[in-house]
């Protein structure tokens, strides 16, 4: 089964927690911390395979989940970090956040491979948060969580030359002549209702991949027939050949059909357009079809070669011209905004530390950096909670609240955890 988009969640591991510990040993005074820090939680990690050719593997996987880091060890052991997920995917995938819509990576080339959810550090142990001024302090860390995002796992299929055309024009009988690609080949519309990769050499050895793309009728960039769920596999491609049914063998216009796909690749991309196009002019075994050419010449500005599936007529020629095309045509990255690696996009987002607003007669706190802060706090002792108010202070929330109106004894909730506030 083909499956070429799918929709994941991801849930990066947990780090471990910190442990809060003493050393005591005989003949030694004021041991001192001994607790250990946690371990690195599982990264999800998406890996360009080119041993796959869909996303059938991801259908029933809608969450993904890394593992915790272990929880640090008294005598200053630190717990082991969790393993990363590799998510395998095929070459040609791209992985979109849901909530922004940001690109998050272009897998290109076999074993590419992106940190697409990172896994939270270990929280500290007591050991590593002793400072000059507190020597031995009574409280540890929680592990960071890990990051968790909604992605879209795309892929649009790697082809220097792809075919398109109304159903039934040739498009399958033509792959499956130039190269060892078998599609479904019957006598009605869409066949074909996956794409199909073909391997094309030349007689001088020269060899490129052409994609063999489903039927494309009038609508189809706003979902009519297949509707567009296929047009995104042209968007690598470096060149467009266009099979145009020359014959009629079906009562319509080549011209018209030749209008109707250029104007849906226009609806789904206009840059679709400014790839070198070519045509080539099927079914010229037919009474008709020479007629058909030489009005469709007289209308079009684009180079035509004709030729038939059936007695293998003008194939050679046609080859040719693409591998010619193509060692003219520079291979250009999908997306042209990269700035660090080719396979990887980036974009740092600015987001307030916290928000404040009040649900009844509770002050509500919110925001991913006071969450966290939570998050990572043991509220095991006084001297861990007094971390924890010192923490909001220096992020301006005390001073916040003031500002707002907020008296002594008001309620103040951050995720599930309510106090009173004092000025």
């Amino acid at each position: 089964m083909f499956l070429d988009e799918v929709t994941v969640e991801l849930i990066a591991g947990n780090g471990g927690n910190g442990c809060m510990a003493y050393r005591r040993e005989k003949y030694v005074e004021m041991g001192g911390p001994y607790g250990g820090n946690g371990g690195h939680g599982g990264n999800i990690i998406f890996k360009a395979d080119e041993g796959l050719n869909t996303l059938i593997d991801l259908r029933y996987r809608r969450v993904i989940r890394g593992d915790k880091g272990e929880n640090g060890l008294g005598k200053g052991m630190t717990g082991a970090s969790a393993s990363d997920v590799i998510v395998k995917v095929p070459v040609g995938t791209i992985i979109t956040d849901q909530e922004t819509g940001l690109i998050l990576g272009d897998l290109v080339k076999n074993n590419d491979e992106i940190l697409v959810a990172k896994g939270g550090r270990g929280g500290r142990g007591n050991m590593a948060l002793a400072t000059r001024s507190n020597l031995c302090p009574s409280y540890a860390e929680n592990g960071e969580p890990g990051e968790t995002r909604k992605v879209k796992v795309e892929l649009k299929l790697l082809a220097d030359v792809g075919l398109v055309g109304m159903p039934s024009v040739g498009k399958s009988t033509f792959i499956s002549c130039i190269s060892k690609a078998r599609p479904k080949i019957g006598a009605y519309h869409f066949t074909t209702l996956v794409p199909n990769l073909g391997v094309v050499t030349t007689n001088d050895n020269r060899s490129f991949v052409v994609a063999d793309l489903p039927g494309l009728i009038e609508g189809a960039s706003l979902g009519e027939g297949l509707g567009d769920e296929f047009l995104k596999h042209i968007e690598r491609t470096r060149v467009i050949a266009h099979i145009v049914d020359m014959g009629s063998s079906e009562g319509r216009d080549p011209y018209e059909d030749y209008l109707i796909i250029n104007k849906e690749l226009e609806n789904f991309k206009t840059n679709l357009l400014t790839k070198k196009q070519i045509v080539i002019a099927n079914k010229m075994d037919l009474p008709n079809a020479k007629e058909n050419l030489e009005k469709f010449k007289a209308k079009v500005d684009v180079e035509i070669f004709p030729i038939s599936t059936i007695t293998k007529e003008g194939i050679d020629k046609v080859l040719y011209r693409l591998a010619d095309l193509l060692d003219e045509i520079k291979k250009t990255p999908l997306y042209e905004d990269e700035k660090f690696e080719s396979h990887v996009l980036y974009k740092f987002k600015e987001e307030q530390p916290f928000e404040i607003t009040k649900d009844g007669n509770t002050w509500v706190i919110s925001g991913e950096k006071v969450e966290k802060i939570l998050k990572m706090t043991k509220f095991q002792t006084d001297e861990s909670v007094l971390r924890f108010a010192n923490k909001l202070r220096k992020l301006g929330i005390d001073d916040k609240l003031k500002e707002l109106g907020a008296q002594d004894g008001d309620n103040v909730r951050i995720l599930d955890l309510e106090f009173e506030y004092r000025d």
